[in-house]
This record gives C-alpha cells, sequence and structure tokens, in this order.
C-alpha cells in the first residue's frame, strides 16, 4: 500500500476503528537508514497498535532499519515478501524473494536479533511457475526455522513476468483453501488471510480456520466498513462511530496539521471513501477533491461538505 497507508491514513482509520492493526505503507530499508527518519517513521500515539513494513534484502541493512522502527515505537515490524512491481524486483526485495527462502530467513533471523517486538513476514503463495505446494511449504518452514511466528499470506500468485502490479492484485486465481492448508500444516504458526475479502462477512468466515484477516484495498476505498469491525470481529461494547463523528473528529487533526505548513489534500484524499455506497457519496468527493477553495477554506470545507452530504441523505431518505 505505497503512497496509501501512510501516518494521515492510519489516524483516520484509528478514528473508525480502536482494535484493528493498522500498518504503515512498504518503507524500503536504505531509505529508513539515509533518509529523514521522522517523515518516514514518525506517527501519533493513538496509531496504536501499528507494524511497520520495510522492503529490503540485505540482512545487515533489515536488522538496522527494524531497530529503528522498533525505537520509534512499532508494535510489530513486517517484512514485505509479496509486492511484485518493477521497481521492487530490481532492488532485489518484495516477491521476488521467494525465490530464495533461505536468505528470507537470514533476513528474519538478524530482524529478530535486532528488536524484541514481534517480526512478521508478508508474503504471497508463489511466484510465476513455482509448486504453491511444495516451493510454499518449503518457504514457510525456512521462516519457522529463522523464529518467524506470523505469516500474512497473500493467497494468490504474483507474476514476475507479464503482469504489471494493477493486474498481480486481480489476475492470479485466489486460492483461499491454499491458505487454510498452510494453517493445518503448520498449526503452531499464526497464519493471516489477505488478498480480496471485500466485507466484514467474508472476514467472519475466513477466522473459523484461521488467526487473523488483513485488510488491504477494502478498508481504504469503503473505509467506513472499518467503524463495525471492533463490534463484529472483536466483540467490543463500544458504541459504533457514525460518519459525522468520525469527520468531526477528524477536524483538530487537520487543524493541527495544516498549523504545520500542511496541506488539506493529504488528509482528505483518505477520506474520499467515506460516504461510499451512501447518498451524497460523490457529492462528498466532489467537495474533497482538488479545487480552488479547497486549501485556503481548511476544515470549514470538510464541516461544509459533511452538511451538504448529510442533508442529501435526509433528502433521499424522505423520497
Amino acid at each position: 500500500m505505497i503512497d496509501w497507508t501512510d501516518r494521515h491514513c492510519r489516524f483516520f482509520h484509528r478514528v473508525l476503528s480502536r482494535h484493528a492493526r493498522l500498518y504503515s505503507e512498504m518503507i524500503v530499508a536504505s531509505a529508513i537508514l539515509r533518509g529523514d527518519t521522522e517523515r518516514l517513521l514518525g506517527f501519533r500515539p493513538e496509531e496504536h497498535p501499528v507494524a511497520l513494513q520495510i522492503g529490503g534484502s540485505d540482512p545487515v541493512e533489515l536488522a538496522s532499519a527494524a531497530r529503528i522502527g522498533a525505537e520509534f515505537g512499532y508494535d510489530e515490524i513486517n517484512l514485505n515478501v509479496g509486492c511484485p512491481s518493477d521497481k521492487v524486483q530490481s532492488g532485489r526485495f518484495g516477491a521476488c524473494l521467494m525465490a530464495d527462502p533461505v536468505l528470507v530467513g537470514e533476513c528474519v533471523a538478524a530482524m529478530r536479533e535486532a528488536v524484541s517486538v514481534p517480526v512478521t513476514v508478508k508474503h504471497r503463495l508463489g511466484i510465476d511457475d513455482q509448486d504453491t505446494e511444495k516451493s510454499l511449504d518449503r518457504f514457510v518452514q525456512a521462516q519457522k526455522d529463522a523464529g518467524c511466528k506470523i505469516l500474512i499470506v497473500h493467497a494468490r500468485k504474483a507474476w514476475l513476468s507479464g503482469l504489471d502490479p494493477k493486474q498481480n492484485r486481480e489476475i492470479p486465481p485466489l486460492d483461499y483453501q491454499r491458505v487454510c492448508r498452510l494453517k493445518q500444516d503448520f498449526p503452531d504458526l499464526t497464519i493471516i488471510m489477505n488478498g480480496g475479502i471485500v466485507g466484514l462477512d467474508e472476514a467472519a468466515h475466513h477466522l473459523k480456520y484461521l488467526d487473523g484477516v488483513m485488510l488491504g484495498r477494502a478498508a481504504y476505498q469503503k473505509p467506513y466498513i472499518l467503524a463495525k469491525v471492533d463490534t463484529e470481529l472483536f466483540e467490543a461494547k463500544e458504541p459504533v462511530i457514525n460518519r459525522r463523528e468520525a469527520v468531526e473528529t477528524m477536524l483538530p487533526y487537520i487543524d493541527d496539521h495544516l498549523s504545520r505548513g500542511g496541506r488539506m489534500h493529504h488528509v482528505t484524499r483518505h477520506m474520499l471513501g467515506l460516504y461510499h455506497g451512501r447518498p451524497g457519496a460523490r457529492l462528498w468527493r466532489q467537495r474533497l477533491s482538488a479545487g480552488p477553495d479547497h486549501e485556503t477554506k481548511g476544515v470549514e470545507l470538510l464541516r461544509s461538505a459533511m452538511e451538504e452530504v448529510e442533508a442529501a441523505s435526509k433528502c433521499d431518505a424522505a423520497e
């Protein structure tokens, strides 16, 4: 979720759900070591529990980056072995590492040695022509031998030749049963399902057989789905936050961001899907999208957009 699940997105998602674990966008280990760590890794205390996802293939670099992430206060360090983009492949990290389970195990072992928080791995069922039975078992066994106890499995292969990243999210067929067999073969590992899950009913079904479910684009494109996660999946007793309450909670956060020289768009771009499937959803997206008043009106733009959408919703209900 590069360029998607940044700190502003995560704060908004935390407003909607108190219990879901949030993940950073994938950040390359070398960038953490040589870049602006506060800009890359900084987050608000409200985001907990939150995991840092790292990309890389050098055990020494990954260990150092993991240590920095742990010092920033992340609750988990996740190694991405699932991203199929050309840029990632050229840097020898992401999904191409599934061809070298021993190296991934060395990376995991080095990261675990460097930090006390859990080190987890997010990966695919395999790549290209790999056998998703034997090859996947070998890969998982190598990570288990390295001490990894939690795996997040995107339930489809990655085709590194012939498919771009978007196609890799859609064309290789999903195989949820293979992930379930993985759990049967490695019952002492925590296995989390990822890939193509669009609703909480579907998530609840997978939780009958597995230890967790990761929502990616569904949570981003239809973020209000997160508002019901706490009550439906975590059995929390707190009342479900409504959309108006969510917007009002975001206003002081946005005010603070603007006071530090930030732009409205940095935050509101993550909120475009809040009214997805509701009357006024298109109006909401239009008001929050680029326009001459978008930056100058500040939070008043958000307030007025919310009032317009709520009024449109009431009119629709009355009709």
